[in-house]
């Protein structure tokens, strides 16, 4: 196997991938180091877990240059805030004997003070399509010296609904540019994108979208319903040995919330929640808290799928099936990583067999099903989504005899019976009163003659 020597990279990054204890690069980084360093649009497929992020920032940190120009010459774009602050680490990280600024902008924090920050100067600038389109709009930056583009996650950006922001984004940006793009998965819809801005791109393939980690071991239980779901989900987390340290995903921010408290009335503040919904000090301390080791168990939505990396994760748990079976590969990657073992668990009820075959069907293999352990009790109450439906228009009357009422029928009163007539009631007593309607008079002394 080589090493990052082999790479020929600058002394400076070489002595950082030291002190992070890193000595050889991924099949991604490998590969992707030469290509991207040719200048050519890049296009790159690999599991996650695979050191993606990496396999562009090396190559291009390894070019950079000290520059005093105030505009960025790097662009780097990802689905989540907590992608942006990890990109934004590594890249610290890499260049801790290098002097490159770079900053990371993203929602949920003061825009003002994002803008301070850009009018300082930038080297690279890593943000959330959303809030970089809200700074180009307001002028705060501009994109006019971006020599090299890099997209990661671009399925998820279009999945979110940033379709929009990314089309226009790219209409500002220089047309002499390189574009980098690396994802787990592709979709017809990233292939749409690539047509459309990318030039004849250099593909790098490393795993099949869809192809399990080897080191990654995966088992599923079929449940019944929602609360055997959490009976169940209490029996293997009691074992905190074995489950040290668990991301437990769930489809749903509300289901996310539901779940959490539940597990926290049995583990008190073992337990951490994360999603969209909650603030960003919180999400940032919650994921600090995990990392540290705080939080032993961490609930959290598939947006977050994506944007942690944390490292000796033993275990993730899917309280549900996804809708798309791409999302699964995401979630199950959080564990396994860096060449470790990782360990998966599915709860799937009879409704989502299906989506669970279109998971075994995109990994060309099935899940092993395990018994559900007898002193997991099997719960008799429904959520309401799980409730069997009842017609509505269904009739539970009995069948009526001729001329034979429905119970409940009762004739209307009198003063119900009255059938609405047009007209003011003034001018009906009128014409009753004469005989005929009664008309304005006109004062022909008022009328002028022509």
């Amino acid at each position: 196997m080589s090493n990052f020597e082999s790479l020929n990279l600058n002394k400076q990054l070489l002595n950082a991938l030291g002190d992070l204890g890193l000595t050889s690069p991924t099949a991604i980084q490998e590969q992707a180091f030469n290509v991207i360093l040719s200048g050519d649009d890049v296009v790159g497929i690999a599991q996650t877990g695979t050191g993606k992020t990496f396999a562009y920032l090396l190559p291009i940190l390894n070019t950079v240059k000290y520059s005093l120009q105030k505009h960025p010459r790097i662009l780097i774009m990802v689905p989540t805030r907590e992608l942006v602050l990890q990109v934004v680490e590594n890249i610290n990280e890499l260049c801790a004997y290098m002097d490159v600024r770079v900053l990371g902008v993203y929602g949920g924090t003061n825009m003002n003070t994002q803008k301070k920050a850009i009018d300082k100067g930038a080297d690279v600038v890593v943000a959330t399509p959303g809030r970089l389109y809200d700074l180009i709009l307001s002028r705060a930056i501009r994109l006019k010296e971006i020599k090299r583009l890099v997209i990661d996650e671009v399925d998820v950006m279009l999945d979110l609904g940033f379709r929009f922001q990314l089309t226009n984004i790219f209409e500002l940006l220089p047309e002499r540019r390189q574009n980098i793009m690396f994802s787990a998965t592709m979709t017809s819809d990233v292939d749409t994108l690539i047509d459309d801005f990318f030039i004849s791109p250099k593909r790098i393939t490393i795993a099949v979208s869809g192809t399990p980690l080897e080191n990654i071991e995966q088992s599923c239980y079929s449940v019944p319903n929602f609360f055997t779901k959490l009976n169940l989900l209490n029996h293997i987390l009691s074992d905190k040995e074995e489950y040290s340290k668990v991301i437990l995903f769930v489809s749903i921010k509300r289901s996310a919330d539901k779940i959490y408290d539940a597990l926290h009335e049995v583990f008190g503040d073992e337990i951490g929640v994360l999603h969209a919904n909650k603030s960003q000090n919180f999400r940032i301390r919650t994921i600090g808290e995990f990392n540290e080791n705080k939080l032993r168990v961490l609930v959290t939505t598939d947006v977050m799928a994506r944007g942690i990396d944390i490292e000796k994760v033993s275990h993730v748990i899917n309280f549900d099936v996804p809708k798309y079976p791409e999302n699964y590969m995401h979630r199950i990657g959080r564990t396994g990583r860096a060449k470790e073992k990782g360990s998966t668990i599915l709860l799937f009820t009879a409704k989502e067999e299906k989506r669970k075959a279109a998971i075994e069907e995109l990994m060309n293999m099935e899940i092993p099903i395990l018994e559900i352990p007898q002193e997991v009790e099997i719960a008799k109450e429904l959520t309401p989504e799980e409730m069997p439906y009842k017609s509505k228009t269904k009739s539970n009357f009995k069948e009526l005899e001729k001329g034979e009422l429905p119970p409940g029928f009762h004739e209307k009163k009198a003063k119900n019976k009255k059938v609405a007539i047009k007209g003011s009631v003034r001018r009906r007593k009128k014409a009753e009163k004469y005989n005929k309607p009664q008309t304005k008079r006109v004062n022909k002394k008022k009328v002028k003659k022509r």
